[in-house]
């Protein structure tokens, strides 16, 4: 199979929102900011939630201030909380189950972003040795995310997370030496806030868990670079490459800056603020 593609063969990895009860909408707190118009308490419906559980400004929401919202991927978590976990009960049906239903979603959304992850590293070729590891990982996960909530609750996601990490990195690894033989930079939690790296050469670079923030990567190869947990707020990706950038998400691309000469994985979408 061709490189990143995995998640895309995985409806249930992306979010389905006409299948949630608004989980994201609900359950998670914000604060007024740039990227907020305004406050909102954990477990308080924001005020663009309809009754059908769809956002009121959904298609504008950067101009009307929800910046933040746009950023945010659930990677199909609040669609398996609401039919699968609770059975299609929602927290306005049963608002009894709301608390539980809320703490629920924010352990299911981290099990997903490592489902989402594990599938990616199965597709690549070059980290075949490490592909038993990544299915028993996978599996393993996937069935968890179908526990009771009871269940769900008493998951140590930190070591789990620990565990499956530690098999992502090699996958990458593996991956990065496949495609860019020799020496490759190593930006592993690197505090690069708005560092300068116009034209950087950062092809088979590992930038896991770095501060990009502010970063200026215009004209940068990132081409086959690992950016699994990289902070990529407001960083300038335009004219970038980043073909092949290993387990790159769209909230990160979401979060940075494009535009239209920006190269990006086949399996993620070009942010409609990148060429507005």
């Amino acid at each position: 199979m061709s490189q990143h593609t995995a998640h895309a063969d995985h409806p249930d990895l992306r979010a389905d929102c006409g299948n949630c009860f608004g989980l994201c909408c609900v359950a998670l707190p914000f604060t007024r900011s740039s990227d907020f118009a305004a406050d909102k308490a954990a477990g308080t419906p924001c005020s663009n939630l309809r009754e059908d559980f769809g956002c009121g400004i959904h298609e504008r929401l950067r101009e009307s201030g929800y910046q933040g919202c746009t950023v945010f991927d659930c990677f199909g978590a609040g669609q398996k909380v609401s039919q699968v976990t609770f059975g299609g009960r929602s927290w306005r049906t049963e608002p009894g189950s709301a608390r539980t239903m809320y703490e629920v979603f924010a352990v299911v959304r981290q099990l997903h972003e490592l489902l989402r992850h594990t599938a990616e590293a199965l597709d690549l070729p070059a980290a075949m040795a490490v592909h038993r590891d990544l299915r028993a990982a996978y599996d393993r996960l996937d069935a968890l995310t179908r526990e009771s909530a009871e269940t769900l609750l008493a998951v140590d996601v930190p070591a789990l997370r620990a565990e499956v990490n530690a098999h992502l990195l090699r996958a990458g690894d593996l991956a990065r030496t496949a495609a860019v033989p020799g020496r490759r930079k190593n930006h592993r939690g690197a505090d690069l806030f708005g560092a300068r790296l116009r034209g950087a050469k950062l092809r088979g670079a590992t930038l896991r868990g770095a501060c990009l923030i502010a970063a200026d990567l215009s004209g940068a190869d990132l081409r086959d670079a690992d950016l699994i947990g990289a902070d990529l707020r407001d960083a300038n990706l335009c004219g970038a490459d980043l073909t092949g950038a290993l387990f790159l998400t769209q909230p990160q691309l979401n979060a940075a800056r494009g535009d239209t000469a920006t190269r990006i994985p086949a399996a993620l979408h070009r942010p409609v603020h990148w060429t507005s």
